[in-house]
């Protein structure tokens, strides 16, 4: 439970009045704030003036749907966490909100207790990440330097050749974890440990899917960039040397 001054905000836009209000109910019980909208435009708008720790956004809605709002919203940098609902076994909803750059995504029909422990997965990412700006917890360095890349935990900062990268909080983390050992490979099982916990399961084209996303973002800004490689059937390493 949060205290109630320092709980955390979610922000859930989905036109289910069901599940808003059971979702609501629930979310506040274990004890955090919580914000509903039930379409798209609702919910951009409230986005545009208000922060929140984690947005859960359904990718069907009215007037604006669940896609349309998280390729809004990352067209404008933002990079707060956003767990996206899907229909089930909907495949093409999971890839394309993974491309847009959703940080994770749940099927319905679900379990609360699943959303709930996602949730708690983002929020204490982003925990670990101030207490080792602030120092109170430094297992890893507060800012690394491979070459032309920065990653900088003091302000969640990725830059390459100084200029800045905006990453989500998954996409960060899995960058920081193939950066903190260069050549080495990385398994996809320890990047699913890394980005989302030991109680939490994704397949592999979740990882998949965010490397992609943070390779198409580095290579935007410079086509050459080639760093991260996939060792098929194994996982990912970074090089920190050119080709």
């Amino acid at each position: 439970m949060f205290n109630s001054m320092n709980a955390p905000h979610i922000t859930l836009i989905d036109d289910d009045h069901n599940i808003t209000a059971s979702l609501k109910m629930t979310l506040k019980a274990e004890g955090f704030n919580v914000d509903v909208h039930h379409d798209g435009e609702a919910g951009y708008a409230a986005l545009a003036e208000q922060a929140t720790d984690v947005v859960v956004l359904d990718v069907k809605m009215p007037r604006m749907d669940g896609l349309e709002l998280l390729q809004k919203l990352r067209a404008q940098d933002y990079t707060g966490p956003i767990i996206m609902l899907t229909s089930k076994d909907d495949e093409v909803d999971e890839l394309m909100g993974f491309r847009l750059g959703a940080d994770d995504y749940i099927t319905k029909p679900f379990s609360q207790k699943l959303l709930i422990a996602r949730i708690r997965a983002l929020i204490k990412r982003q925990e670990i990440s101030s207490a080792q700006a602030s120092g109170a917890d430094e297992p890893l360095p507060v800012k690394i330097e491979r070459g032309e890349l920065v990653l900088d935990d003091s302000r969640h900062l990725c830059t390459w050749y100084g200029r800045p990268l905006n990453l989500t909080v998954t996409e960060y983390l899995l960058l920081k974890t193939l950066v903190l050992r260069p050549g080495h490979v990385k398994t996809r099982d320890q990047l699913m440990d890394t980005a989302y916990g030991d109680n939490v399961y994704v397949d592999d084209r979740t990882i998949d899917s965010h490397i992609k996303r943070i390779r198409k973002k580095f290579k935007q800004m410079d086509d050459s960039f080639d760093r991260i490689e996939t060792l098929y059937g194994v996982g990912y390493k970074y090089r920190d040397d050119p080709a």
